[in-house]
């Protein structure tokens, strides 16, 4: 079995969609705070803005989505450093297409054409 570029290649992106993932939770956990905030001290009333009530649901569904998906995402990446477990280096580089599109679809690829290469 010969060791190409590609599941490294797979690897580091993963990581990188992954961390970059939980790097902007911190500014959506900010955001729906601010918003939970806002419509409970009537802000929204305030200012005649209509902000429907479940609004703060669901920016904090899409904030542990992106937490799951991040972590899955690394996870996978290590994954493919390693060259083990072909399937889950394939859902790590899934869930890197949510935060990071194009370095997903690249993962994906890399992850494919680099079966062979896995134990």
């Amino acid at each position: 079995m010969e060791k190409t570029w590609k599941p490294t290649a797979a690897g580091v992106l993963d990581i990188v969609s992954g961390v970059l993932s939980l790097i902007s939770i911190v500014g959506w956990v900010l955001f729906a705070i601010g918003v939970s905030k806002f419509i409970e001290f009537g802000g929204a009333e305030a200012y005649g803005i209509a902000i429907p009530g479940f609004l703060p649901g669901i920016i904090w569904g899409s904030v542990a989505f992106l937490a799951i998906a991040g972590i899955l995402a690394v996870v996978g990446g290590v994954y493919a450093l390693q060259r083990k477990n072909w399937g889950l280096a394939l859902t790590g580089s899934i869930f890197a297409l949510f935060p990071q599109f194009l370095l997903g679809v690249l993962a994906i690829v890399f992850t494919a054409l680099a079966k062979d290469e896995f134990e």
